[in-house]
């Protein structure tokens, strides 16, 4: 994949960016973070050349300016809300991100608790947390929040939330997912410091969608993609363009907020520092980016595969059809279809002239390969070894696993492990071709090949075991599947 941004000038843009607007707010502000602050997949997807952790890469570099408050809704500590891209529940993820803050040198003040009604589980993660010594503090509902302005702005609103201590010029404020009561919190902390004679400032950092690209740049198209499961809608900013004469772009729920936003700043200050909605952000990704092409193309990919991913939603039973039209409407929108994924064209037509499932993969020279079911091992595990095969120069003729090493896992598999699919699995074959490795040149040749193989995009015919699903992603591997189940069965 072509590069098409910088992440080096990103660092030093994005960093220089923030200062500035610290010193504008007389050394106090608090930076609301939207999305992830690492394993950002997505940015690193669209924006080629965008490292998953770039914008903690970033943050290191104000590391001695900033702590981290970290904000979990109650009610998503009592419902167990679980991050799907993790496979963990938020409070565990509070920790998580935590302990990665602290490993890379940051500076976590404390965790916030919103939206606290006296919920049991809030508790008890409360207690957890100050017995690891961490500061928990708690938010409450506030009736009419955000339109009863007067409310809001008072000993009933803010005021009767616990004020954070903090004691850096900037404060990130982040969270496990949306909807955690990031924004809630920043305007919290104004209010208790303007109280407290201190005028602190607030700012966004949301990457997407990128403001000083057009309303349906590829790259904005993908972010709608991203969110269709939210109904976020990217939209010029009618506020920044009546006030600059400027067209930038938000998305609406920035757009529909910001009214109340300046009429909180307005009850708390006296006047609003921001005219619009875009003022508000510090974002500098879009000045980043140094092939357009690059990007655009990569843009068109990531929405094809989010087409794919909430299809196979659809077809597990926990998707939606709104979040499926909503893509196929951004597709036409981009002008594509999914003939334009080239590994789904190859492996669906490998599996219509095997008449079994079938995947393929293209390698980064831009070559296809693809591999059939067999009575060893499944498409995605027979995928993987040609794959390997081809990128290390291993004449196809060559076995890397020997039929008679298979065997004995197989055996294991449906005899003593009750299995009844005696196919290896992608993990399966990797081990044995890593046991092979020990003896056998070829093998460890193709062992050495894995890492190339991260970026490439891969496709099946059928919905693949979350095993299969999970080592794909280990291995850094962009991989869609047509929604069909392999077997037909009501439960598996």
């Amino acid at each position: 994949m072509k590069i098409g941004f910088d992440n080096q000038q990103y660092h030093i843009t994005q960093s220089e960016h923030i200062k500035e607007r610290i010193c504008q707010f007389g050394h106090k502000l608090y930076l609301e973070f939207g999305g992830k602050l690492f394993d950002d997949y997505h940015a690193s997807r669209v924006l080629p050349g965008f490292a998953p952790d770039s914008k903690l890469q970033m943050l290191m570099q104000l590391s001695d300016q900033a702590e981290i408050v970290v904000a979990i809704k109650a009610s998503d500590i009592e419902k167990n809300k679980v991050r799907y891209d993790l496979g963990i529940t938020y409070d565990l993820d509070v920790l998580r991100l935590i302990q990665s803050f602290r490993d890379r040198g940051l500076y976590v003040g404390s965790v916030v608790i919103t939206q606290y009604t006296g919920q049991s589980a809030a508790d008890r993660f409360k207690e957890k947390l100050e017995g690891m010594q961490i500061r928990v503090y708690r938010h409450y509902p506030i009736d009419g929040y955000p339109n009863n302005i007067s409310t809001i702005i008072s000993d009933e609103g803010f005021g009767k939330n616990d004020y954070i201590e903090t004691s850096r010029p900037l404060v990130i404020v982040t969270a496990p997912g949306p909807g955690s009561g990031k924004m809630a919190t920043c305007l919290s902390q104004l209010y208790h410091e303007n109280r407290r004679g201190i005028k602190a400032g607030y700012a966004k950092f949301e990457t997407f969608p990128i403001w000083n690209l057009p309303l349906k740049h590829p790259v904005n198209l993908a972010y709608e993609a991203a969110t269709a499961d939210l109904n976020d809608v990217n939209m010029i900013d009618p506020f920044h363009l009546e006030a600059y004469g400027k067209t930038t772009v938000n998305y609406n729920r920035d757009v529909e907020i910001f009214p109340v936003l300046n009429a909180i700043f307005e009850g708390i200050y006296g006047e609003s520092p921001y005219k619009s909605p875009t003022d508000m952000g510090v974002n500098m990704v879009g000045n980043c980016i140094i092939d357009d092409e690059a990007c655009r193309e990569a843009s068109l990919q990531e929405i094809l595969r989010r087409y794919y991913h909430a299809l196979n939603r659809l077809a597990r039973g926990n998707g939606s059809k709104d979040e499926v039209y909503k893509i196929e409407l951004l597709m036409k929108q981009a002008r594509i279809t999914v003939k334009d994924r080239k590994v789904a064209v190859a492996a669906n037509e490998k599996a219509e002239l095997q008449e079994s499932p079938a995947a393929a993969m293209e390698l980064p020279d831009g070559q296809i390969v693809t591999g059939k079911t067999s009575d060893l091992l499944g498409p995605s595990a027979a995928l993987l070894l040609n794959a390997v095969k081809t990128l290390g120069s291993i004449p196809d003729e060559i076995h890397l696993i020997a039929p008679s090493a298979i065997e004995p896992i197989q055996k294991l598999k449906v005899k003593y492990f009750g299995n009844k699919n005696p196919r290896l699995h992608t993990d399966e074959v990797l081990i044995a071709l890593s046991m092979c490795a020990a003896t056998d040149a070829n093998a460890q040749k193709a062992l050495d090949q894995l890492s190339k193989l991260k970026g490439c995009q891969a496709h099946t015919s059928v919905m693949l075991s979350n095993v299969d699903i999970r080592t794909f992603q280990r291995l850094g591997v962009e991989l869609t599947s047509e929604p069909i189940f392999e077997h037909n069965k009501i439960y598996r």
